[in-house]
Parts: C-alpha cells; sequence; structure tokens
C-alpha cells in the first residue's frame, strides 16, 4: 500500500508536473512558479534546479523504464552542457537568464556537485559517454580548484578565486565549510564511483567519511554540526533535523556503493545514532520539525525535510529490522505528506512548508531551490527499496 501510494503520486502528480514546466523555446525548465500558480517564464534559471531535473528525469527513467522520461533528461542535459557550463573557465555557473545566458557567475562547491550527480545518472540512463566525461572533467575542476588542506572550500568567483560563502550560509554566520556543501559532494562522488569505479574518487569518498566521523559529527551531542571556519570549528549552535536523517541515509548508500568493510564498521554506528536521535528528538504529529538553533525549536515543517525523513527512517528500519517504529514513522510522514503537504490544486505540487497548524506558508511553488530532487528521490527510492525487500 505504501510503496504503491507513492508510486502512483510519482508517475500522475510529479512526474507531469515537471515534464509540463519545459521551456521549449530556450531550453531546460521555467524557474520560477509562485504560490499562486502563476508561471514566470522570464525567471532566473538555477543551475541546481536544472542538475537536480536532470538527475530526477534520468532516475525516474532509471526506475521506470519509460524512454519518455529520457526524452524530459536529455532537454536538461543539453541545456547544462550547452549553457551552465563556463566555455573558458570551466565550472557551472550559478544562475542563468531565462534565455540561457550567464546571471550569477559564481562558481560554487554546491553546484560542482550537483551537475557531477546529475551527469553521473544521465550516463546510467543514457549511455552517452560524453556525459561522464563532463562528469570526470568536473570533479577535476573541484579536486583542482576548490580544495585547501583542511577540505572543500564553497565559494568561487567565475575564475575559481574564493569569495564570501553567502549563498549556503544561513542563521546570522558566514561559514567557510558547511555540512550541506560536504553531503552533496559525497552524495555526488557516489553516484560518480557507481557508474565509473574510479579509485580515485573512491579514495576521496573515504577522505570525507574521515571528515564527517572526525570534524562535522558531534559525539558527545549524537548530532552533526552545521557551520564551521576553515579548520572545522563550529561557528553555531545549530541542529538541522532535515540535514541529519539525510545524512544518516546518503552516508549509508556511500557506503555500500564503496564496499569499504572497515568504513562500513566505522560509520555504521554513527548512522544508527543519527536517525535513532532524530527518531526521539524531531518525529512529532507524524512529521520532522525543521531544526533547533541554540535550543530553540523551529517548529515549521519543511518540504524537503519531510521527504528526506520517509527515506532515512526507511533505511533505519532497513538497516536495523528490529526498529519497526522506524517503519511506522516512515508511512506516517507519507501519509501527513499526502493529507496536508502535497497541494491538491490543478497545475502544482507541494506546498514549501506548513505551519504549526498544518496550513501552508505561501512561498513559492518552483524557485531555484524548490524541484523535484527531495520528493521525487523520496518516491524513486521508496519504490526501489520495497521492490527490492519483495
Amino acid at each position: 500500500m505504501f510503496a504503491e501510494e507513492i508510486q502512483s503520486h510519482l508517475t500522475q502528480k510529479i512526474i507531469p508536473f515537471w515534464s509540463g514546466l519545459k521551456d521549449e523555446k530556450y531550453g531546460g525548465f521555467y524557474g520560477y512558479l509562485g504560490y499562486d500558480l502563476t508561471l514566470n517564464r522570464q525567471a532566473v534559471k538555477g543551475c541546481i534546479l536544472n542538475s537536480r531535473i536532470l538527475w530526477f528525469f534520468s532516475n525516474a527513467c532509471l526506475l521506470l523504464g519509460d524512454d519518455s522520461l529520457l526524452a524530459d533528461a536529455k532537454h536538461a542535459y543539453e541545456f547544462l552542457k550547452e549553457h551552465c557550463i563556463d566555455p573558458e573557465n570551466g565550472g557551472v555557473y550559478w544562475s542563468l537568464t531565462y534565455d540561457g545566458r550567464p546571471e550569477d557567475t559564481t562558481k560554487h562547491t554546491y553546484n560542482q556537485a550537483f551537475a557531477i550527480y546529475a551527469l553521473s545518472s544521465y550516463y546510467d540512463a543514457s549511455k552517452d559517454a560524453q556525459a561522464l566525461e563532463l562528469a570526470l572533467s568536473l570533479y577535476q575542476i573541484v579536486e583542482q580548484k576548490c580544495r585547501d588542506a583542511y577540505g572543500y572550500m564553497e565559494a568561487f568567483d567565475i575564475r575559481f578565486a574564493p569569495v564570501e560563502n553567502d549563498k549556503l550560509s544561513e542563521n546570522g554566520v558566514m561559514a567557510e565549510k558547511t555540512m550541506n556543501t560536504l553531503l552533496h559532494v559525497f552524495e555526488a562522488y557516489t553516484e560518480l564511483y557507481r557508474v565509473s569505479k574510479n579509485a580515485d574518487v573512491a579514495q576521496k569518498l573515504r577522505e570525507m567519511l574521515d571528515l564527517f566521523a572526525e570534524r562535522v559529527y558531534n559525539q558527545k551531542a549524537g548530532r552533526q554540526e552545521v557551520f564551521f571556519d576553515q579548520t572545522w570549528h563550529t561557528l553555531i549552535d545549530l541542529y538541522s533535523y532535515g540535514h541529519d536523517i539525510e545524512t544518516a541515509w546518503l552516508l549509508d548508500r556511500g557506503l555500500e556503493v564503496l564496499g569499504d568493510e572497515a568504513y562500513t564498521a566505522r560509520l555504521s554506528p554513527m548512522t544508527r545514532t543519527i536517525t535513532k536521535n532524530i527518531y526521539d528528538r524531531a518525529y512529532i504529529d507524524h512529521s520532522l520539525v525543521n531544526e533547533a538553533e541554540n535550543g530553540v525549536v523551529d517548529t515549521t515543517r519543511v518540504w524537503w525535510v519531510q521527504a528526506e525523513a520517509v527515506v532515512g527512517f526507511l533505511n533505519g528500519y532497513q538497516k536495523s529490522p528490529e526498529h519497526t517504529e522506524y517503519l511506522q514513522a516512515a508511512e506516517e510522514i507519507w501519509a501527513y505528506i499526502k493529507d496536508y503537504m502535497v497541494d491538491p490544486r490543478e497545475g502544482s505540487e507541494w506546498y514549501a512548508g506548513l505551519d504549526k497548524d498544518r496550513h501552508p506558508v505561501q512561498d513559492p511553488i518552483v524557485e531555484p531551490w524548490k524541484c523535484p530532487y527531495h520528493n521525487g528521490r523520496m518516491c524513486i527510492e521508496v519504490i526501489r527499496r520495497m521492490r527490492d525487500a519483495a
């Protein structure tokens, strides 16, 4: 019932919605749909948005075997290849104008990671060797231009000179390194290694696992820290519940792909603890609250946090089947999503968030950060995992 409902949601709601946002004139996908469902055809097109859409359609095609989804993925791929990548300096821009010209030429490690992630999946779906070549070339750029002695730096100008990391810093701090960017570099390299089996990529995965275990994870608190200075000193008391449950399953996925028994033995206790603590601390009213800053909880139900909680708790149950409460939580959060988070209006998708009374916040339905990556991936992961378990 759980997986069948989610497959129906994927095929009847999420896929048609995003397929309908293709820009047939200028390429890529439209970048903004307001809460009032007014489409802005001249809105900025975020390169993260386009990469995530490319990832989504590639994986939906791999899951469902529908060639029309590969056509949607190719539409995103052509736009990324022809417009999002800087032909002179290399790397992926932050955003483009509606007609495909550079709008914000910041080169952010986060953005490079999502392009690598998407191109790797597109290669798997299409077997287009050029997509893998592009993914590997962006990997080389990240390794050559985006690292220091302590890990991955984050924000750069068009020529990869460091700049302030304002795009991935929040909560009143300016972070030189973030858990969020490291997580998505890890995620991207996991997918790149899965399709390439490149030994150098595998070694970088091990190095990032070391950083999570030694720098990001607060063993005493049983959680991750979020914002850091250059040498991984934390800058703020912030507990990001959504990122923690997302990290738990993405690290487990990376460990499976990497297949290094020593790292699996070392990191698995950490991912199990993170999952347990999120269940104990943030799972309230059949859903996940957002975050806690200095101990003060933000009770907003954010769309992507709910999606990651479904996958994270399902993963926790599959790793530790004695914890049937995790499977129950995944099913209950899906019911919450279905009843409150999914926008019932024709021509819409999910609300961006809900307040404590379950009323939708009136934020855009589509904007540079709101795309089918989290909720589409939730559907893909649940269907795939339940199929494999059957």
